[in-house]
């Protein structure tokens, strides 16, 4: 019998990845056998992939390589001024415009593998494009050892793009959403579920985040942190400066987050949100597909 089976793949693959962890959020970074993306911005890169090498990410996200909670990030050259790389992030339904867990990661991946000139004690300057946006990360760099070892206590702090209170209408059906910089950044992309303790500036919160197509985020969730601190901020609650602790639902691991400046964005007000959290290595690999192989294209068992 003649399999009818049509391979995306034109040929066998080889790819390598790092393997990471923030607050037990799994990232995979790729690090070699990935096509090249056409595109000028980090946007049109997005798109690019997409578009054409979206087999790619089922391939290292989705099952037997990966799992339906998986998460990934691919580097590319960034586009913007004050970035040492680009970051378009991968994960179970797409490709996330932000990703706080991974920021942190990256950060600490960026020190160790010489992607950043001459580092400096006691904390680095990492800038990271990613799709909404430059992130610049702090890295706590302590000189004198070799690769991993340098940045040993994984501690990373990170001030993203700002943050604001689009809404605080409950469903998703009564707002047309729009962002003042891209409609690629206009999408409602998770749900939070908190302990309700907003208002307690002074108690740690607990929440869990639900992202992508449901996929359930093992870390406080960097975003999500920035998310709330925004809310907590415009509703009073917090003031600059003011540091929360958020603690994961899924594993009890935590994050920090503050409001450490009032910006503009667009017609919204809002912060610029600090959040710091731990990074750490688990390992590496090198996958592999063999095109007859159909099944390991990639698949999900929910």
């Amino acid at each position: 019998m003649t399999s009818s089976f049509q391979s995306p793949f034109q040929e066998d693959v080889n790819i390598s990845t790092i393997e990471m962890h923030t607050a037990g959020e799994p990232l995979r970074i790729i690090t070699s056998g990935f096509p090249q993306l056409n595109g000028t911005t980090i946007l049109d890169k997005r798109k690019y992939l997409k578009e054409h090498f979206d087999h790619y990410r089922k391939l290292l996200m989705f099952e037997p390589r990966g799992h339906f909670d998986m998460y990934g990030v691919l580097l590319v050259a960034p586009d913007v001024d004050g970035a040492d790389i680009g970051a378009i992030f991968l994960h179970n339904e797409g490709y996330s415009t932000m990703c706080g867990h991974a920021v942190i990661a990256l950060g600490r991946y960026a020190i160790d593998h010489g992607l950043v000139k001459n580092p400096t004690s006691p904390e680095t300057r990492v800038g990271i494009q990613c799709p909404c946006g430059l992130v610049e990360a702090f890295v706590e760099y302590q000189p004198g050892g070799s690769g991993c070892e340098e940045g040993r206590t994984g501690a990373v702090r990170f001030q993203s793009v700002p943050s604001f209170l689009f809404a605080s209408e409950a469903v998703k059906s009564t707002v047309s959403i729009s962002h003042p910089d891209s409609d690629d950044l206009a999408f409602l992309y998770g749900t939070i579920i908190t302990d309700g303790k907003d208002a307690f500036s002074d108690k740690v919160t607990a929440n869990v985040c639900v992202f992508a197509d449901r996929q359930v985020d093992r870390s406080p969730t960097g975003s999500g942190v920035s998310a709330r601190i925004a809310l907590q901020y415009f509703k009073g609650h917090i003031g600059l400066g003011q540091s929360r602790t958020f603690e994961s639902g899924a594993t009890g691991s935590v994050f920090t987050a503050k409001a450490v400046q009032e910006v503009t964005c667009g017609e919204f007000k809002a912060v610029v949100v600090e959040v710091g959290g731990k990074a750490f290595y688990t390992g590496g690999n090198t996958f592999t597909l063999e095109r007859e192989d159909t099944l390991g294209h990639g698949f999900l068992v929910q």
